[in-house]
């Protein structure tokens, strides 16, 4: 498009919404001067896992969190994704002993997805004689808060699985409710490519506050499961692959259906004029690492059992 870009004088790593890894490595990353063409991943098959542009001063490569040899591990809230990058070199071969006159070229590097966010950590540089600096990078990863609004239009249909074939645009909000009426929530990871990353809702509430962070506050998920002290308990909806885009995963996916309502006046009980936010703290698991499965007890609490 024109424009230009701009690397560092050892190494740049990115990591991209769409769950990429981007390096860019330059040939004054050591000295003597690094051979950009002897360098290659932990897992050098395939095409993605060759430079995607080359010039006489920098290597770039491109390619998924799944790709080329990436090792997947799992620390608290948090999925890394792990690679190596290694340049080769030449070595003379003497009756008494064996030398190389080439640099070499170690890279360790990560994209760590913590919760919502990711952030890009080049944890160990080898260069020789030059050692370089750890490099930290952060990036976002996106998430998508949206209401569904599709209908019905034949007999016999799945209402709840139906209501995710369209949606409110930004241009509706505010959306106008009757008490009681289902309103169908729906999150969602957006441009992820690794099928093995599960989205978790570890909470949601709404408030009159944009921000979420004042009072009062209703809860709807807590610990991703229904608010047992809700008389009309939210409903958690299991994605169907039938009601998602294709191409893209269940795993990405996290749907709740509750009942309309308003806050009222703590003193006056009056019930408030004013819109309803909606807010979903939401974190990330990778399957591979373990389960990812939310348990909940699905008896509500008997309060009269309880003498209460």
């Amino acid at each position: 498009d024109g424009r230009m870009c701009f690397y560092g004088k050892t190494v740049t790593v990115l990591c991209t919404k769409d769950g990429q890894f981007v390096v860019v490595v330059s040939r004054d990353a050591t000295l003597p001067n690094l051979q950009l063409d002897s360098i290659s991943l932990l897992g050098a098959n395939g095409a993605h896992c060759t430079p995607v542009g080359t010039t006489s001063a920098f290597a770039i490569y491109q390619f998924k969190v799944t790709e080329c040899g990436t090792v997947v591990t799992e620390e608290p809230d948090t999925i890394v994704y792990e690679n190596r990058m290694s340049s080769s070199y030449v070595v003379g071969i003497g009756p008494f002993g064996d030398i190389t006159r080439d640099s070499h070229y170690d890279l360790v590097f990560q994209c760590r997805y913590t919760g919502t966010s990711v952030e890009t950590l080049v944890i160990e540089v080898k260069t020789y004689p030059n050692p370089n600096p750890v490099v930290t990078v952060d990036a976002v990863l996106n998430v998508e808060l949206r209401l569904a609004n599709g209908h019905c239009l034949s007999k016999g249909c799945d209402e709840m699985q139906e209501a995710y074939t369209s949606y409110y645009t930004v241009a509706d909000y505010p959306v106008t409710k009757v008490l009681r009426d289902p309103v169908y929530a729906e999150v969602r990871i957006l441009g992820m490519t690794d099928p093995n990353v599960v989205l978790t809702l570890e909470q949601c509430w709404a408030t009159t506050d944009p921000t979420g962070d004042r009072l009062p506050r209703w809860d709807l998920l807590v610990n991703g499961c229904p608010y047992q002290d809700d008389r009309y308990l939210t409903v958690p909806i299991a994605a169907d692959s039938s009601y998602i885009p294709p191409g893209e995963f269940l795993s990405h996916y996290k749907r709740f259906v509750f009942k309309m309502f308003t806050f009222v006046d703590p003193t006056s009980m009056v019930p408030l004029q004013e819109n309803v936010y909606i807010h979903c703290r939401a974190t990330v698991c990778h399957a591979l690492a373990g389960s990812c499965e939310q348990r909940c007890n699905r008896q509500r609490r008997d309060l009269s059992a309880q003498g209460q």
